[in-house]
């Protein structure tokens, strides 16, 4: 027995004084779903005990608050914060958010192990918990360039990281249907760990094969009827409700009784706006307790769930030998966060942090923008019949629908028809400067002139833009050149809006604060270019993503999702 472990024991006996006590608290207990009171003990990191300790060297009156463990987002992409991986531990602890399960695979697709390594040199040093999944698919197909690819081999390494608990969201679902051998290695290395999935509209026989190669999650489900099947198959099911990605309503009806244990909620994919003016996971638990989940059921979807099927076996719940990540809650149905608990310190307290950023080299994930020089003329898309494919947006989700519509063209050249909100779309290789350019119509966003593009084009993060003329979007890609990645708007020769996303072409340095500014300005920037869809940044920096049905364009051409192919 360590002295550490000795300690613990003589505090949760009551025979030596503890470190903290939080006394007269409303405790949360998510083994049985009751609200009890009692004093938390506190020693070292850990819980001692709940009950009626006295004795301690320090003791706060929580004054009848509530009670309880600190949240964990079992399945979220920090990156899509576009926060520096400081700036965004800054702006979820307050939140309540003690834990993240995440693959990395959006800056592993751009820096590769470099990427990985950056971000958990930077979370080792604040009061986060991050576990690792290793990506299972960088690129996520071969129908796209990324700026890395991580081979079996390299799984192999990253599942001897001490961060890493498992295999990240399988999205090759078709290789694995199939039988695809570089896929089925890596799930065959990660036997033992947690393997999770990513299977948008599989069902019948493709799902159990999907499952029966050893696949335990999915966060991908839209519809109730898809939800249930998998749960019926054994999956747990993730509860998605991120910035893009809304599915809880839909989805809530699944937690029952008696399925509830096998159900957990997840963001995904956060925005730093959301962040802000919403919240993280705890925007996920708030709006699930106002469509008329009983508050602590929604706690436990957010702590013992997630700890559970992940093995996180010190986490998720206020009892003794668990890790002191507690957060002291001014009520539950609005779930307010007064201060957040990491380890037996405060580390938030009223939405603020309490904890300052250390300095992380980052040379290894900047510089990363490198395009072949092109002009306009390399946008000209020409017309090989009068109907032709184009991706239709659906507001609120990031499947699209495939549309073949007739477009306009001039010398057989396709142009974008503003009248009837067909645009142009392009994605520009940015990691190698291969030169590759992909170009297809997209119908769905409303611009009446000018052009958007972005460096943040899941999964591959090539440069994406849509506009209503080449030029346009050719001014708008050498915006991101000279920003180093980033997102703008432009229109008649002028950029009317921009946000340098410098490190991996995807991340911000600024605060929290800062970086919101920026991206209400270029919201209103498309607004103002006629952009009709709730948020069209996040919208169309998932239209070149081709594991997510129907219709994508990737830097090789378009991509029909349900069949695996490019069509162009």
């Amino acid at each position: 027995m360590t002295a550490r472990q000795a300690k613990l024991i003589a505090a949760a006996r009551g025979d030596r004084p503890a470190d903290l006590i939080l006394a007269n608290g409303k405790v949360v207990n998510t083994f049985t779903g009751e609200v009890t009171s009692g004093n938390v003990a506190i020693c070292g990191d850990r819980i001692a005990g709940v009950g009626d300790y006295r004795e301690a060297r320090q003791t706060i009156d929580v004054s009848g608050r509530y009670l309880a463990p600190g949240f964990i987002d079992g399945h979220v992409h920090l990156e899509s914060s576009m926060l520096d991986v400081g700036q965004y531990v800054q702006a979820v602890v307050p939140r309540g958010t003690s834990a993240i399960v995440t693959d990395l695979h959006e800056i592993a697709n751009v820096c590769g192990l470099d990427g990985m390594r950056y971000v958990l040199d930077c979370v080792r040093k604040l009061p986060l918990d991050l576990f690792l999944m290793a990506p299972s698919c960088v690129p996520a197909t071969h129908l796209e360039t990324s700026g890395a690819a991580i081979s079996p081999e390299e799984v192999r390494q990253i599942l001897r990281w001490r961060e890493t608990i498992g295999l990240g969201e399988v999205m090759n679902f078709p290789g694995v249907i199939h039988g695809e051998d570089t896929v089925l290695r890596k799930i065959a290395l990660s036997r033992g760990k947690i393997i999770d999935g990513h299977a948008p509209g599989v069902r019948g026989k493709d799902l159990n094969a999907y499952i029966a190669a050893g696949i335990g999650s999915d966060h991908e489900s839209v519809t109730l009827e898809e939800a249930k099947e998998k749960l019926e198959k054994g999956m747990h099911v993730m509860i998605r409700e991120g910035s893009a990605e809304k599915n809880l309503e839909a989805l809530l009806p699944l937690v029952t009784d008696k399925t509830y244990k096998r159900c957990l909620f997840v963001v995904d994919d956060r925005s730093a706006y959301d962040l802000l003016h919403d919240g993280d996971i705890d925007a996920v638990v708030r709006k699930a307790i106002r469509l008329g989940l009983e508050p602590v059921r929604a706690i436990q979807l957010a702590t013992i769930n997630a700890a559970g099927y992940f093995c996180l076996d010190s986490l998720g719940a206020i009892a003794p030998g668990y890790f002191a990540n507690i957060l002291l809650l001014d009520d539950l149905d609005n779930l307010s966060v007064h201060t957040v608990f990491y380890r037996g310190r405060p580390v938030a307290r009223e939405g603020k942090p309490l904890f300052s950023l250390p300095q992380v080299d980052n040379r290894a994930v900047t510089g990363t923008i490198n395009i072949k020089p092109f002009d306009a003329g390399k946008l000209r898309l020409m017309a090989t019949s009068e109907e032709l494919p184009v991706i239709e947006v659906v507001p609120g989700q990031i499947v699209t629908r495939k549309r073949y519509l007739k477009v306009k063209t001039v010398n057989g050249q396709v142009i974008p028809d503003t009248e009837r909100d067909i645009l142009k779309l392009a994605v520009a290789e940015r990691h190698r400067a291969t030169g590759h350019i992909g170009l297809g119509m997209v119908v769905g966003f409303g611009l009446k002139k000018g052009a958007l593009a972005s460096s943040v084009a899941h999964d591959s993060h090539n440069i994406v833009a849509v506009g209503t003329s080449d030029e346009d979007i050719l001014m708008a890609i050498r915006e991101i050149e000279r920003l180093q990645g980033g997102l703008a708007a432009v229109a008649e020769g002028k950029v009317l809006a921009s946000l340098g996303l410098s490190i991996a072409g995807l991340l911000s340095a600024e605060p929290l604060e800062n970086v919101v500014a920026q991206l209400g300005k270029l919201d209103q920037a498309a607004r103002e270019l006629g952009a009709r869809i709730p948020s069209p940044f996040a919208t169309l920096s998932f239209l070149a993503l081709p594991v997510i049905p129907e219709l994508k364009l990737t830097d090789r051409g378009l991509v029909d999702v349900n069949e695996f192919r490019l069509i162009s």
